[in-house]
């Protein structure tokens, strides 16, 4: 065989390759794999310019893939002080009084909804110690902030506003205006006025994160989102990605059938290691915001609604793109919006099978469950979610939809008994973008979710690795370790299989190569 450009030996190789499971090294050669072997088969593979790295032992698995991330658009999202730690109402206080102005505003993220302890989110609860500075706070679920009154006025905003998608900006029932904007567009109105940072910080920014994420082990990520295209192309023209994006921009209420058009002419455009593939829809929002559609109202008497005012126009949209071959993911928290998402599938026919999937699927009944596997639509859960909820259901999410609700929590290994296919993610910035904390934590869910079963190790790996490739429509060129297919892979310093889960958390990552490239190698 010609020579390669790269051979790793001294490992054991967990290939997932049914034809040969395990091996003792690998040769790459131009982005793809050339040959699966033994160390007796290095020689035959190596030339003068072959980089040889010996793995001393390091378990050699498939690249790692988060199947759900905002890399680009999550610049953004992470501006200012993070407040992810904060754990009270005090605590957040204390933070705001401390935390650097942008421009003269307070910009946080990451701010948990149990903070407040059942109370609304209310601006009254932090102005004073804001000293009247503009405010904005995203809280972790991405979907709502908390504004200052000097922001809604920065904003223009003095009263409540309709929106083409389920939104609004709450107001206290003698209509005063709280600062509690839920769901994007309300949120928008704010951002469009805010501080940004430059385009130099966020290129220098992008680098620099896509780098700490390859770090953890990933090769991928499946960018539920539109990001900043020319940015990312800029950066790929100039430096090799760590981390092969494949982007999904959104489709939201109101889009026409320009829109959709629009959206479909997009697909393919690209460049090394990024292109865009699919489409982002919305079917709710979140179980903290009061947003995600449920069958029955939570207990607040919220959740009956859809995120798209008419949900029939949602299932035209993705029946327009099917036709046109367009893959789509839609973003569903509560058990209505999966069975309306299931449903519109269902209507499509055999020819959808393995093309659509539902995001997040925070809780659903039995016969939601089984729906996925016969229908073939597959489920792209995010495990580290389920550490913003508690055990014992005192948690914002189970309180609001009850005990029965808060029981079926994640129900990861449910779904994958059932023969669905399971794609496993993050959701950075939501939740941290550690592929090992995903790994560990499909095998045991936290808080609400962990009375029951997680995931065991092989299928946890396979939601990164196999049945992420599924997901992106990618499994005849990624997810195994086979000649031919793409030389993303991933060396841990353990077997991610057979180690107990906490050990995967913490799990040492020997080399990460995303299409040939080594994009990161432990010192």
């Amino acid at each position: 065989m010609p020579t390669t450009d790269l051979v790793l030996t001294g490992a054991r190789v967990r290939t997932l390759d049914p034809r040969r499971p395990y091996a003792g090294a690998v040769a790459v050669r131009d982005g793809l794999i050339a040959a699966v072997g033994e160390e007796s088969d290095v020689r035959d593979w190596r030339g003068p310019a072959t980089e040889v790295v010996d793995l001393a032992g390091a378990t050699l698995v498939p690249g790692l893939a988060d199947c759900h991330s905002h890399p680009v658009m999550g610049l953004d999202m992470t501006t200012g002080t993070d407040l992810s730690a904060v754990r009270d109402l005090d605590g957040l206080r204390a933070a705001l009084a401390a935390a650097e102005r942008v421009d003269g505003w307070v910009i946080g993220f990451g701010l948990d909804h149990n903070v407040f302890d059942g109370r609304p989110v209310d601006r009254s609860l932090v102005e004073d110690v804001l000293g009247g500075a503009p405010a904005f706070l995203r809280l972790y679920d991405a979907h709502s902030a908390l504004v200052t009154g000097a922001a809604l006025d920065a904003a223009g905003v003095t009263g409540p506003r309709a929106f083409a998608q389920r939104s609004h900006i709450a107001a206290d029932a003698d209509g005063r205006l709280t600062g509690h904007l839920v769901e994007h567009a309300a949120m928008e109105l704010v951002t469009a006025v805010m501080p940004r940072p430059s385009y130099a910080v966020r290129r220098a920014r992008l680098v620099e994160l896509l780098s700490a994420m390859a770090a953890t082990g990933l090769t991928g990520a499946h960018v539920m989102d539109i990001g900043d295209l020319d940015l990312v192309g800029a950066v790929a023209e100039d430096t090799v990605l760590p981390l092969r994006l494949r982007f999904a921009p959104w489709c939201m209420p109101g889009a026409d059938k320009d829109t959709l058009d629009e959206l479909v002419s997009l697909q393919g455009r690209g460049g090394r290691h990024w292109r865009v593939g699919g489409v982002k829809f919305f079917m709710d929002g979140t179980v903290e915001g009061g947003t995600a559609w449920l069958d029955h109202p939570d207990c607040h008497g919220q959740g009956t609604e859809a995120f798209w005012p008419d949900p029939a126009a949602y299932s035209e949209a993705v029946r327009h793109l099917d036709t046109a071959g367009v893959r789509t993911a839609t973003h569903t928290i509560g058990e209505a919006a999966v069975r309306h998402v299931l449903d519109t599938v269902e209507s499509l026919g055999a020819g959808a099978h393995l093309t659509h999937r539902v995001e997040h699927i925070e809780s659903v009944p039995d016969d939601v469950v089984a729906r996925f596997a016969r229908l073939g639509v597959i489920a792209s859960m995010q495990p580290p979610h389920t550490a913003y909820t508690r055990a014992d259901r005192t948690d914002a999410w189970s309180v609001r939809l009850g005990q029965t609700r808060a029981g079926r929590a994640w129900r990861l290994r449910d779904l994958r008994d059932a023969g669905a296919v399971v794609a496993l993610g993050s959701d950075w910035p939501v939740a941290h973008y550690d592929v090992r904390a995903v790994l560990a934590t499909a095998r045991s869910p936290r808080g609400a979710a962990s009375a029951r079963a997680g995931l065991t190790g092989l299928e946890a790996l396979e939601g990164c690795t196999t049945h992420a490739a599924v997901a992106a429509g990618e499994a005849a060129v990624a997810g195994r370790i086979r000649q031919g297919f793409r030389a993303d892979l991933t060396a841990l310093g353990l077997d991610p299989v057979e180690a107990p889960a906490d050990e995967v958390a913490e799990a040492a990552v020997r080399l990460t190569v995303t299409g040939g490239h080594i994009v990161h190698r432990a010192s």
